[in-house]
């Protein structure tokens, strides 16, 4: 059973870095894309960006709104996944969340196809 653990939100004022990590633990991290959405107060659930995984050809897909800013990664022998975000806005405030997928990449994007989740970490961007 797949289980996953989100840490390193925090608050950070606006312009500055932060690098989030989720910790995989059950099965090979491998047959998964990882993915990462944040949910703000008030707001849905959104997709940020997710790592395919290695046998749909390992690329990495962002969100509009943070491309350019964010970085996600994968170290698929130590079942870790990272979200390097930097120049950080106001609006990227909110709690961030990993999960996983098998889904087709046609549907990546969609919060619906992602099996586990984790408890989530917050980030505060002050202005």
């Amino acid at each position: 059973q797949v289980q996953l653990a989100e840490s390193g939100g925090g608050l950070v004022q606006a312009g500055g870095s932060l690098k989030l990590s989720c910790a995989f633990s059950g099965v090979s991290m491998r047959d998964y894309h990882m993915g990462w959405f944040r949910q703000a107060p008030g707001k849905e659930r959104e997709f940020v960006a997710v790592s395919v995984r290695p046998g749909s050809g390992g690329r990495s897909f962002y969100s509009d709104e943070v491309k350019g800013r964010f970085t996600v990664s994968r170290d698929n022998a130590e079942k870790m996944v990272y979200l390097q975000m930097n120049n950080l806005k106001p609006e990227d405030t909110a709690t961030y969340y990993c999960a996983n997928s098998q889904v087709a990449l046609s549907g990546i994007r969609l919060i619906a196809m992602y099996r586990t989740w984790g408890q989530g970490t917050q980030v505060t961007v002050s202005s």
